[in-house]
């Protein structure tokens, strides 16, 4: 008879809040590599810029006491916190054998496979939010009446999961997935969760920008590295924490074209926009954070041009946490080149991570009822009991030293 112990007890030994906290931020290479403050409680965040330095200078005299220039700070601020949500649901027969209590043999060959699986889908949706903004995947095809729409980024989506589709002037919906074909890109939405009927996407164009959204990130996602990094006439925000960006030039990040780029020529032009954002920030951006089609062609390249470029792979174990990275150094300086999964392939970022820090309650937690201390609710229906867990990470993501980073966007090559 195998031991029998409580369904609180099993999420407390394999959810805890070190698994939370530790293993999904180890696993995600930006929240993995960004400073991060746990203590926000709430509240408005003051995010203060430097607007200008200390420069009075002059040769042959002093400058005039009433004419030196100080330091300038502006104030930023986030209002509030943002909210992300993960919930699973077990179903007691699935749990029990006797007695109405929870089986440990039956559990512990259900719950760490889809604890695991979940919160690295939560992760990574996180990911893909705070590197690209608040959509998952962009339409390439209009959408059609029968409920099918070929997207860019088919893989991050799931069956059955709950989606909003939203454009320019479209407006939003919700609608589920069905069907998902890798090879041809389309995925199928219905109208309601496990329906038939196709969702009718014929509002969804690719010229009002259609894109998929995780519910709610439309209107309440983190604020992106991608829209910070970018100008407005680039695709980026106006100002960033309350401050247009255009007034003060700490608070631009240095902007390249990758309209040129090429297969061919990629490697180059990295490191072209590598000396401009050198030459032109105030940081020392070291890293480069690409997608893996960008990652895959920078390293067909390397082998073609060793005389020109030296690497350095990084180890197996960054390769088990989903990115990989390799120092190239070439005649215009050393350069860590990272590919990562969640990074969409027409932006390539140059980052200095003085320049980036993540505010939160505490990152990753479980909801717990505040009398009985469950980390779990119980609903009855007619066909059982059902144990409903939550848990959220409440927070923002904060570049307090745009100038300090760059950014090439537009790149579009087969």
């Amino acid at each position: 008879m195998p031991t029998i112990r409580t369904f609180q007890d099993m999420l407390n030994e394999y959810l805890t809040y070190d698994l939370l906290k530790e293993e999904l931020v180890k696993k995600s290479y930006l929240l993995n590599k960004i400073e991060k403050d746990d203590g926000w409680k709430g509240g408005t965040l003051p995010v203060p810029f430097k607007a200008a330095g200390a420069s009075s200078l002059k040769f042959g005299s002093l400058t005039a006491s009433n004419n030196i220039t100080q330091d300038r700070f502006v104030r930023g601020s986030v209002a509030t916190y943002k909210e992300v949500w993960g919930s699973m649901i077990f179903n007691q027969r699935d749990l029990v054998e006797q007695d109405g209590k929870v089986n440990e043999k039956s559990f512990l060959k259900l719950l760490p496979q889809v604890i695991e699986d979940f919160t690295e889908t939560m992760r990574d949706n996180v990911s893909i939010n705070v590197l690209n903004g608040s959509h998952v995947a962009t339409l390439t095809v209009n959408g059609t009446a029968l409920g099918v729409a070929v997207l860019d980024r088919p893989d991050r989506l799931m069956l059955g999961q709950a989606v909003e589709f939203g454009g320019t002037v479209a407006a939003t919906q919700e609608f589920y997935v069905s069907g998902i074909n890798m090879n041809t890109l389309a995925v199928s939405f219905v109208t309601t969760m496990g329906g038939a009927t196709p969702a009718d996407l014929t509002p969804y164009t690719t010229a009002d920008v259609a894109r998929v959204y995780i519910p709610g990130a439309k209107a309440n996602s983190f604020v992106s590295l991608r829209e910070s990094l970018l100008s407005a006439a680039n695709g980026g925000t106006a100002a960033l924490y309350g401050q247009t960006k255009t007034l003060f030039p700490y608070l631009q990040s240095i902007n390249i074209s990758g309209a040129t780029v090429t297969a061919a020529n990629l490697l180059s032009q990295i490191f072209d926009a590598y000396t401009v954002t050198r030459r032109f920030g105030k940081g020392n951006p070291n890293e480069a954070l690409m997608s893996y089609k960008n990652l895959a062609t920078v390293m067909k390249l390397i082998e073609l041009s060793k005389g020109a470029f030296k690497t350095t792979p990084t180890t197996d174990k960054a390769e088990l946490y989903g990115w990989t990275s390799i120092d190239v150094v070439g005649v215009k300086g050393r350069l860590t080149i990272v590919g990562i999964q969640e990074i969409d392939d027409d932006v390539i970022m140059f980052i200095d991570w003085r320049a980036l820090k993540f505010h939160s309650n505490g990152m990753f937690r479980k909801v717990k009822h505040p009398e009985s201390g469950n980390e779990y609710y119980v609903i009855r229906g007619e066909n059982g009991y059902q144990y409903i867990m939550d848990m959220y990470l409440f927070g923002e993501f904060v570049l307090n030293r745009p100038s300090y980073c760059g950014i090439m966007h537009g790149i579009n090559y087969v």
